[in-house]
């Protein structure tokens, strides 16, 4: 059986712990929980017919009074990279997380998850910068953790990426 971790990368606030939530429990919650460090979950899934036992670390959301420690990503096989659809500079913030993983530790697979879909009327990312997006060949996933769309499709794809070929 394969072992993988994957650390959830974002800012404050955008849903990494409520898409854990959803993907390992399917359960969802109003309550807002801000993490404190890290808390990790497991959860063991079949792709394509291989076990995969994942490690999933929710990290503290980054923003201008903290940043993430990148000790915590030593180690990640992949990041879900996460922004609040409803709040644009939570994508920039996740950008700019990301380029500083990619420099610490070199190209990791990763899959942009799109948070908050099912707040469509409050989207703030627009159709072309989700275009521009997906052109860098990123895979890029509108998600709600509040109703489930595109969780698990974002997860998987992160561990297909992740699997060797």
């Amino acid at each position: 059986m394969l072992h993988k971790k994957i650390c959830m990368l974002g800012s404050f606030s955008v849903g990494k712990t409520s898409l854990i939530l959803r993907f390992v429990q399917s359960i969802f919650s109003d309550r807002y929980l801000t993490t404190v460090g890290v808390k990790i979950d497991k959860k063991v899934i079949s792709v394509d017919g291989q076990d995969v036992t994942l490690m999933l670390w929710d990290l503290y959301g980054e923003d201008e009074y903290q940043k993430i420690r990148m000790s915590y990503l030593r180690g990640a096989s992949g990041y879900l990279l996460v922004a609040d659809g409803t709040r644009i500079a939570t994508l920039e913030k996740t950008l700019a997380i990301k380029e500083e993983a990619e420099k610490n530790f070199g190209p990791t697979p990763f899959v942009v998850a799109l948070n908050k879909c099912d707040l469509a009327e409050d989207w703030e990312i627009t159709p072309e910068r989700e275009a521009e997006l997906a052109g860098r060949a990123w895979k890029v996933v509108r998600t709600s953790a509040k109703t489930g769309e595109g969780v698990e499709f974002a997860f998987r794809s992160l561990i297909k990426a992740m699997l060797p070929t």
